[in-house]
């Protein structure tokens, strides 16, 4: 069986301002992070809530699949049981935020000391490097799971290493140097626009010198 990836929205329904929540308080120190989510459960909830607040529009991509066979044991429900990847995706997510186009991959590594290079596809490589061609702003948000450590990297280091010969990992420490750590939390239980900021400010900051 093949099951559509999450991040479609059936129907578009704006937030009740107006709703009454129950208030609640928590003793002090407790964590409302990601409490066992996956990454991409994470990057969904916070693009769930930044979509809720009027923040920016990102949605996760479709994976183009090609069904091939379908059996209907009961006539209102249906079972697919061949199918195929129609073609190979290329980033995970996209949208836009303040006017700026944005294009990310989301990776994981249990990896304590580097993050291999192997997890990135040559075809999600070229795309990245297409989009930051027009103007986009271009991403990876990787996790250390055993680190539990959040780091949005750009896109133009990831391509970097990706190209250099003889290198098959990013070392923890340039990772940390040339990306922004965020740290879970909640709504948003990832805040990587918190980054994405950043990026946003240094562009303009270098188009003003120019």
């Amino acid at each position: 069986m093949v099951k559509y990836p999450s991040g479609s929205m059936a129907a578009f329904r704006k937030p009740n301002k107006r709703k009454i929540r129950k208030s609640y308080t928590h003793k002090k120190g407790v964590n409302f992070s990601d409490r066992g989510m996956t990454l991409e459960q994470q990057i969904n909830e916070s693009n769930k809530y930044y979509l809720e607040e009027e923040m920016a529009v990102v949605h996760k991509k479709p994976t183009p699949v090609q069904i091939v066979k379908v059996d209907y044991p009961k006539r209102s429900k249906a079972v697919i049981r061949e199918a195929y990847f129609r073609q190979a995706s290329t980033t995970d997510y996209n949208g836009v935020y303040k006017g700026y186009y944005l294009d990310f991959e989301a990776k994981e590594t249990k990896n304590k000391t580097n993050f291999p290079l192997k997890n990135f596809h040559e075809h999600q490589i070229f795309h990245l490097n297409a989009c930051l061609k027009q103007k986009g702003i271009c991403f990876t948000i990787i996790e250390f799971t055993s680190l539990e450590r959040y780091f949005v990297t750009p896109a133009s280091f990831v391509i970097s290493a990706w190209q250099k010969n003889n290198k098959s990992s990013m070392t923890l420490k340039e990772i940390e140097d040339n990306s922004y750590e965020i740290s879970s939390g909640f709504r948003p239980t990832l805040p990587y626009l918190e980054a994405v900021d950043h990026f946003i400010a240094d562009r303009e900051m270098k188009n003003g010198r120019e």
